[in-house]
């Protein structure tokens, strides 16, 4: 496969409904899409940076930045066979992973195309259906919450996770708990605590949560595996894992029971493929987290989903949990069981909506592959 141009657009959606973290709150999101041409093929990606370098050290400026002047002209001058090929062209770029995922996951969806098979097959997909949960952000109010747990549970998702944070924390799970107290529950913490805070968490073993996630520093090991051994509940790492060894390391030093795979947090489908297999070696579930996505990394991130070790409800949910209107048509659906289809086939079972996605274009790049000489 020779990449013969690299479409880079910005566009700007406004949420469906405000998203709270411990972050803080997000109404909308900037988001760098690349779509590629390649011998008659076209393919999407879509990189998950922030506005703000707040959950990770890249933001939708950098991730522009780098695509533009490193990322993108090494991946017009290389050969590729395979959609895996794509992180040995670019290491000689330390980090930067969601930019390299953007790239590298367009690759694998052209490499699809070209085999004529769905995308899910091309990765070791095993599942016809995902099964989905739901993330809830820090809301107004306590009433607030459980209307909106009330609401997604009606909806069929079948596991709920609670944003939380210091003073949104107990209280809520308790409120929960007493209302639903045989639910699927789990939070996130996104960093939010210290080791200070350790006993305060240890008491969160009451409430019989399927996981903590990320409670500590973003870039530990050390202090969760301390944590782990203080608690019941599983911790889950998000943040601290950005590649195989990162996992290697967290489940030999006991610092989580499960793991969360952002394919864009890995920095593409290789890596994220690499971390599923040595946490299904080691016996570590995994489930496949959300990054405020539109159609086009939701649909990817069905396709990773559908890995055989993807066995806990992911934050692959329905698109019109966040967008007034998606980028691609069909929208994404959770039926009533709580469940997505993975597309089958050549075809991805969704389209682009090129006249939608030109309406919220703020700027745009291309660049082309040079000349090929051939013999």
């Amino acid at each position: 496969m020779n990449i013969d141009a690299i479409h880079m657009r910005e566009i700007n959606m406004p949420l469906a409904y405000p998203f709270e973290t411990s972050f803080g709150l997000t109404t909308g999101r900037r988001i760098l899409l690349v779509e590629l041409e390649c011998e008659g093929l076209t393919a999407w990606g879509e990189c998950v940076a922030g506005e703000h370098p707040y959950f990770s050290d890249e933001m939708i400026d950098t991730a522009w930045i780098i695509t533009e002047t490193e990322l993108a002209p090494r991946l017009l001058d290389a050969e590729l066979q395979h959609g895996g090929d794509v992180p040995d062209v670019l290491k000689q770029v330390r980090g930067h992973r969601m930019a390299k995922a953007a790239l590298e996951n367009a690759v694998w969806d052209l490499e699809a195309q070209s085999k004529k098979i769905s995308l899910a097959d091309l990765l070791g997909g095993t599942r016809d259906v995902i099964p989905c949960g739901v993330s809830i952000g820090i809301q107004p109010t306590l009433e607030k919450l459980l209307e909106k747990i009330e609401t997604e549970l009606a909806a069929g998702y079948q596991r709920i996770k609670l944003k939380c944070k210091p003073g949104w924390d107990t209280h809520i799970f308790e409120a929960v708990r007493e209302r639903w107290p045989d639910i699927m529950l789990s939070c996130d913490a996104n960093s939010a605590y210290r080791m200070k805070d350790f006993d305060h968490i240890a008491s969160w073993d009451q409430f019989k949560l399927l996981m903590i996630e990320q409670p500590l520093w973003y870039d530990d090991f050390y202090f969760h595996s301390m944590l782990q051994k203080r608690i019941e509940t599983a911790i889950c790492l998000d943040e601290s894992i950005r590649n195989r060894r990162d996992a290697l390391a967290a489940i030999d030093m006991n610092s989580c029971q499960i793991i969360n795979i952002k394919v864009g947090r890995v920095g593409g489908f290789s890596e994220a493929i690499a971390v599923h297999n040595v946490a299904a070696e080691r016996g570590i579930p995994v489930w496949c987290g959300g990054m405020l996505e539109t159609g086009i990394g939701r649909v990817h991130n069905i396709a990773l989903s559908s890995l055989p070790n993807f066995s806990l409800p992911g934050d692959v949910s329905a698109s019109a949990r966040y967008w007034s209107q998606d980028i691609i048509e069909p929208e994404v659906t959770v039926s009533k069981a709580g469940e997505i289809p993975v597309p089958a086939g050549a075809d991805s079972g969704y389209a682009i909506l090129r006249d939608r996605i030109e309406s919220l274009t703020v700027r745009r790049q291309t660049l082309r592959a040079k000349a090929r000489v051939t013999a």
